[in-house]
């Protein structure tokens, strides 16, 4: 990351480093790529907003641009005007905000885009709410109003809702508009959620780790103004949408990986169990689970242990990473989830299938070859069989995912 050095004049409220020798405490940053048609419309409004907050909090604040290699002559027009610019190599809206925020010089961070879109005015309240203890404000452009125009249809009626209220259900947030192109955040909660994504996918990325790290996050209206640009906006609506969709769910191992895992092994288990009673006349009446369900029970029974072998794997991940806390349940059985205990039931259960199987074998060799009276047997075995594999392969991968260290649920030492 280069920076390029700013030339505001002594005594500039927004300058690097005040002429009275405070430091910094709020940072104004802007992504920007080829923004100089808006960008004096938004340098003139962060300095707006930047001497409410001082005359309100007595906080010192810079206007940071977050330059993604502009070829147009915003950063000699952000430098001149008095904004420090920031040279961002790699590409993409999230990769700007990164790295406006990285070098950001204070302790709260404000960001909004740079399009005229959003009114830096509306910051105020939200480093208002940072400095009461907030970790993360969010704007709300539901609760703030969205001007004719500002807002193509599809994303106001049915992405933005239907993103946020995923979100909402994975994650718990409590915000209705997830993608807010304005909001604040300390530096602090910045660095702890450790940021990565480089699309428009940030906007929910901020939001989730938030709330996965039980962050104090807060809400305040915003106003969506149609932006100031004449050509196409960066956004690209079904494109950004997927991206922000699927990073929803590779964030969330509860809702890919463990609730599909309780449906099916569920499941299997009910069919097997009603199997298992007609086989063993404890149910009376014609049979309603027949073979082909029973063989759909042994599916759907590997097919959930291996979902929540990958449920364990991704949450374990998580929490290593630092953008998750480690699940109570896991907690309280850290003692045997361990790679030597996976490998002993992995083990047990394949023994138990090849005894099962061989005793199939033997009275089916002694019916004279003939067709099963019932599958269930051969389904069970086969199905115990298949998860002991999985079993001790799983623990393989939980060790590897934990460091090449045999205790899967990670310790203080690991966090």
């Amino acid at each position: 990351m280069n920076e390029q050095a700013g030339g505001p004049e002594a005594g500039d409220p927004v300058a690097g480093v005040p002429a009275d020798g405070r430091a910094v405490d709020v940072s104004i940053i802007m992504p920007c790529l080829n923004e100089i048609q808006s960008l004096p419309h938004c340098i003139a409004n962060a300095k707006e907003a930047a001497h409410r907050i001082e005359v309100a909090y007595g906080l010192k604040s810079e206007i940071v641009i977050a330059d993604n290699g502009s070829t147009d002559g915003s950063q000699a027009y952000a430098t001149a005007q008095g904004a420090r610019v920031v040279a961002v190599p790699r590409r993409g809206y999230g990769a700007a905000l990164i790295g406006g925020c990285e070098g950001g010089h204070g302790r709260y961070l404000l960001m909004g885009d740079a399009d005229g879109s959003y009114d830096f005015n509306d910051g105020v309240a939200m480093i208002g709410q940072l400095v009461e203890g907030a970790d993360l404000c969010m704007g709300s452009r539901f609760a703030g109003g969205i001007a004719k125009g500002a807002m193509p249809w599809k994303n106001r009626y049915i992405g933005n809702p239907v993103l946020t209220g995923i979100l909402n259900l994975f994650y718990r947030s409590g915000i209705d508009d997830a993608h807010c192109g304005i909001r604040a955040i300390t530096k602090r909660a910045f660095e702890e959620c450790a940021l990565s994504s480089t699309g428009m996918e940030f906007a929910s990325e901020m939001v989730i780790k938030a709330s996965l790290r039980g962050l104090h996050i807060e809400q305040v209206p915003a106003k969506l103004q149609p932006d100031l640009r004449d050509r196409a906006p960066h956004l690209r609506p079904w494109r950004d949408g997927w991206r922000h969709l699927r990073y929803l769910l590779m964030l969330s191992p509860t809702w890919v990986f463990g609730v599909p895992a309780m449906i099916a092994m569920l499941a299997a288990v009910a069919i097997l169990g009603v199997a298992m009673g007609f086989d063993m006349g404890w149910l009376a009446g014609n049979p309603v689970v027949g073979a082909g369900w029973t063989i759909l029970a042994g599916f759907l029974l590997t097919v959930g242990h291996f979902a929540a072998i990958m449920a364990m794997a991704t949450h374990f991940y998580g929490v290593r990473t630092g953008y998750r806390d480690l699940n109570n349940w896991f907690d309280r059985f850290s003692p045997i989830l361990t790679l030597e205990h996976a490998l002993v039931l992995g083990l047990g259960l394949m023994v138990f299938s090849g005894a099962a199987l061989t005793v199939i074998g033997i009275n089916w060799r002694a019916g004279g070859y003939l067709p099963l009276p019932s599958v269930l047997p051969l389904v069970v075995a086969a199905a115990a069989g298949a998860i002991g594999v999985q079993t001790a392969l799983g623990g393989f991968l939980l060790a590897i995912i934990a460091g090449h260290d045999a205790a899967f649920v990670p310790g203080e030492e690991d966090l």
